[in-house]
């Protein structure tokens, strides 16, 4: 699979946007319905989203500037718990943060949905790591082969609309205070 990245500015400090990456609460509050993460190297890392249980262990931690997890999906053949990388990094940009987000490692079939749920997830953690409410999460099922997160389509309240992961270059996104 090519490697893709992405990145947002989100306005809050990093160890708040970190607190959002590793406790139950935080991870939650963005992504998932239910998480079980024990954030140290080789710790649990469990997070059920929209019914697939992403399964994996906490790889690096070094708070507040980077958290690697690896990912996978309990039960299936084709992405097994554990068979891709997540990296998230974190750098202080005036007084909010700039988060890195590379995947690495998915099969190439699984490629197009890890970059709608990337953009869709983008689009979420600003908001909740801001101490907004980023809503109800759409469901990945409902998005629709070729199709980006209803996220990446429309704009919420007002703000302008995020990018789906781009293949091969960053995407920064600002949301305003």
């Amino acid at each position: 699979m090519p490697d893709y990245a992405t990145s947002i500015d989100i306005d809050a400090p990093p160890q708040v946007v970190f607190e959002h990456l590793v406790t139950p609460e935080g991870m939650v509050a963005w992504m998932g319905q239910h998480a079980d993460l024990d954030a140290r190297p080789g710790g649990t890392f469990a997070v059920d989203i929209n019914g697939s249980p992403v399964r994996g262990h906490f790889l690096e931690i070094d708070p507040p500037h980077r958290v690697v997890v690896s990912w996978g999906v309990a039960g299936s053949d084709v992405h097994p718990p554990g068979s891709s990388r997540v990296e998230f990094t974190l750098v202080p940009v005036g007084d909010g943060t700039r988060l890195g987000l590379r995947p690495s490692g998915p099969p190439d079939q699984q490629a197009p949905r890890h970059a709608r749920g990337g953009g869709h997830l983008s689009a979420r953690l600003p908001a909740a790591a801001a101490g907004g409410d980023p809503g109800p999460a759409p469901r990945a099922d409902r998005w629709g082969a070729g199709r980006p997160p209803p996220a990446a389509r429309a704009a919420p309240r007002g703000r302008p609309a995020t990018a789906a992961f781009r293949r091969g270059r960053s995407q920064v996104h600002r949301w305003p205070r």
